[in-house]
C-alpha cells in the first residue's frame, strides 16, 4: 500500500510537470472532494456490511475514548519535546501539535498570534498527514491495528480513513472514524487554549 501511494504521488508530479494543463488546478478541489466522497462511501459500505462490528464497538464502551485521548496527549507531548529541541516555548510548540494533522484550521487559528508560527504549523501538519498516509500500512502490519490510527490524528475520519480501512479491519475503521471526529472537534478548542498558556 505504501509503495502504491508513493508511486501515485510520483505519477502526479510527472503528469503535472509534463502532461496536464495548468487549468486543471481550477477543478482540483472538486476532483479531490469527489474522490474523497467516493472513498468514504465505500468505507461506509464495508463497515455496514460487517454487522457485528457495531455490537463489538458497543461492548468496548467508554474505553474507545482512550484512543483519541492518547493521540491528543501524545501529539502535544511530542511537539513540546520537539519545541525544547528547537527552542520554542511550550505554548507555541504545543499549539502546533494540537493541530493533530488538521493543517488548514490549525494554521489559521495560529495566524493571529504569529505568521511564522502559522507557517510552521501548516508545514508540520501537512508533513504529519503525508507521513501518516505512508506509514499507516506499515504500523498496521508490524505493530498493530489500533496503533495504526495514531499517526492520522484528526485525518482519521477523512483523508486517512480509506488507508486505515484497507490496512486494518471494519472494527478499527469505525474506531478510527470516531477518533478522527473527536480529534477534529478538539483542534479548535485546544490550539487557542494552549497558545494562550
Amino acid at each position: 500500500m505504501t509503495f502504491r501511494i508513493i508511486i501515485a504521488v510520483i505519477l502526479g508530479i510527472i503528469s503535472g510537470y509534463f502532461v496536464l494543463p495548468k487549468d486543471i488546478l481550477n477543478y482540483a478541489d472538486y476532483i479531490i472532494d469527489l474522490g474523497l466522497i467516493l472513498l468514504l462511501f465505500f468505507v461506509g459500505i464495508d463497515i455496514g456490511l460487517n454487522k457485528s462490528v457495531f455490537s463489538r464497538i458497543k461492548a468496548k464502551g467508554i474505553k474507545i475514548l482512550l484512543v483519541p485521548i492518547a493521540i491528543i496527549a501524545g501529539s502535544i507531548l511530542g511537539s513540546a519535546i520537539a519545541g525544547v529541541i528547537l527552542k520554542l516555548p511550550f505554548n507555541e510548540a504545543g499549539a502546533i501539535g494540537a493541530g493533530l494533522g488538521w493543517y488548514s484550521l490549525s494554521s489559521i487559528l495560529i495566524a493571529s498570534y504569529s505568521s511564522e508560527l502559522s507557517a510552521l504549523a501548516f508545514i508540520s501538519n501537512v508533513i504529519r498527514e503525508l507521513i501518516a498516509i505512508m506509514i499507516i500500512p506499515i504500523i498496521a502490519n508490524k505493530i498493530g491495528f489500533i496503533e495504526a490510527i495514531a499517526p492520522a490524528g484528526a485525518t482519521a475520519m477523512d483523508t486517512s480513513l480509506p488507508i486505515i480501512s484497507k490496512s486494518t479491519d471494519s472494527e478499527i475503521t469505525l474506531i478510527a472514524f470516531i477518533t478522527g471526529a473527536i480529534c477534529t472537534f478538539a483542534v479548535p478548542i485546544l490550539v487557542p487554549f494552549i497558545l494562550n498558556l
